[in-house]
């Protein structure tokens, strides 16, 4: 049985010189035998770190590493046009394979007002045609946020608002764009899913899904087409239960899995079937 790590922040891992490999060489035992590094660091200066991370790691006993990048959309202020110059040269190396995680997060007072998040994303959109990679969406609304972020974002939906930048820039007919991509971390209803699906995305469920009041994720889990369905850990955050709290890793995403195989009915070992091989689909280059 081998799974698929659809999304995973590597670059944290330097608590001490070998944490990385001890953090890798525990997927790789575990059966997590490809992982998607996501590439946003702590902002432009050093979302190049995913990528060396998955051109330098080779190893028998080690996953396949892939990476992203992209700029966060609480790092919207810094998509400059050097650094969106950046991103264009790293999207070239052939093992970064997706551009992400972007999008938008109305979740936090301190992130970047609503225009400012919707150019960045936007125009990180375009780069991904042009360089015809499927894109990583993070979308937190305003929902749960504190008084002071809802004040400041209103009555805005980052659903709403999201969904319809993607129409727009990224799925509209007239644009020939198809290259598709991830809904990663989701935590929408039903019907976000499956309008995420008509647009042509898949679904990467987190450990968030194993979490008692998760109700409304574990709905959208099982209703998903089975064709778009992953699952990620978005280490090192959303340890699973049992862990929860803990410091997230990939060996840990057999917990979310064998939680979505349970919701949809089937075996774990068809569900890492199923996932890896959606993920394979949506990047050819991992075959």
């Amino acid at each position: 049985m081998f799974l698929t790590d659809s999304h995973a922040h590597l670059d944290f891992y330097t608590e001490t010189p070998t944490d990385r490999d001890e953090v890798l060489r525990r997927a790789y035992a575990a059966g997590v035998h490809t992982i998607l590094a996501i590439g946003i660091g702590d902002g432009p200066a050093t979302m190049h770190q995913a990528l060396e991370i998955a051109n330098a790691t080779n190893g028998p006993d080690l996953p396949k590493i892939y990476a992203t990048a992209g700029i966060h959309p609480q790092e919207a202020t810094s998509a400059t046009k050097e650094a969106l110059a950046k991103l264009t040269a790293l999207a070239a190396d052939p093992r970064c394979i997706a551009i992400g995680e972007i999008g938008l997060d109305y979740y936090h007072f301190d992130n970047p007002d609503i225009a400012t998040q919707q150019l960045a994303f936007t125009a990180q959109m375009y780069i991904a045609a042009q360089t015809r990679k499927p894109i990583i969406i993070h979308c937190r609304t305003s929902e749960l946020a504190t008084p002071q972020a809802k004040e400041k974002y209103g009555t805005a939906d980052a659903w709403e608002d999201l969904l319809a930048l993607i129409e727009q820039h990224w799925t509209h007919p007239g644009h020939g764009i198809a290259h598709g991509g991830i809904m990663h971390c989701f935590s929408g209803t039903v019907e976000q899913a499956q309008r995420s699906i008509d647009a042509g995305f898949h679904l990467s469920f987190a450990g968030n899904l194993t979490y008692p009041k998760a109700q409304s994720i574990r709905d959208a889990a099982a209703a998903a087409s089975a064709d778009r369905i992953l699952v990620e850990t978005d280490a090192p955050f959303l340890a699973p239960i049992p862990l929860r709290g803990q410091r997230n890793e990939p060996a840990l995403v057999t917990h979310t899995a064998a939680a979505l195989a349970t919701l949809r009915g089937i075996s774990p070992e068809e569900l890492a079937t199923l996932t890896t091989n959606n993920f394979k689909n949506l990047f050819p280059t991992t075959r």
